[in-house]
């Protein structure tokens, strides 16, 4: 729906691997603890892809998309499927750009995936999938998530890591 809004044509076979596939990483055995949930999904979409015989290019479509669907903006400037993806997270979870789609819309979304008590939900989902690598969310909106709702979390801050850097002056 939002692809359509903004005008977008993405291949419906790789938006929907992307779909399907961007959050894996949050939940076992897909998680690692090394890197960013969004790579673990990634990467398992890559691998999914290049088993079903879809080629390296656009495996890297969909890689690109799940890799960068929680960053804001950049998206949008790329292919149209990892635009797409980014903006179907973004209404999804956000409520961004709600005002792309009709009434009509929303109502058939609901009725067809329903979302009781989607908001915390999500929120435990998100928690519990990077709880144990907060590392991972430096830069990231990720590292939101974690300051709420862990305590003692303290995200990693930008301006100390220039400022603590062990660059001579």
């Amino acid at each position: 729906l939002q692809a359509a809004a903004l005008g977008l044509s993405p291949d419906p076979e790789l938006l929907y691997v992307a779909a399907l596939f961007h959050d894996t990483g949050l939940v076992p055995p897909y998680r690692s603890d090394d890197q960013r949930f969004e790579m673990d999904g990634a990467d398992q979409a890559r691998a999914f892809l290049l088993a079903h015989g879809l080629s390296e290019g656009d495996a890297h479509t969909v890689w690109t998309a799940i890799a960068l669907h929680t960053t804001p903006e950049v998206p949008y400037k790329m292919a149209p499927e990892i635009a797409a993806t980014t903006a179907g997270v973004e209404t999804d979870v956000l409520g961004l750009r709600l005002a792309n789609i009709t009434r009509a819309q929303i109502d058939a979304v609901t009725a067809a995936h329903p979302r009781p008590d989607f908001k915390r939900q999500i929120l435990e989902a998100f928690t519990d999938g990077f709880r144990h690598r907060p590392d991972t969310t430096f830069g990231t909106v990720n590292a939101d998530v974690l300051e709420h709702f862990v305590p003692g979390f303290r995200r990693t801050d930008f301006v100390d890591v220039i400022e603590n850097s062990a660059w001579p002056e």
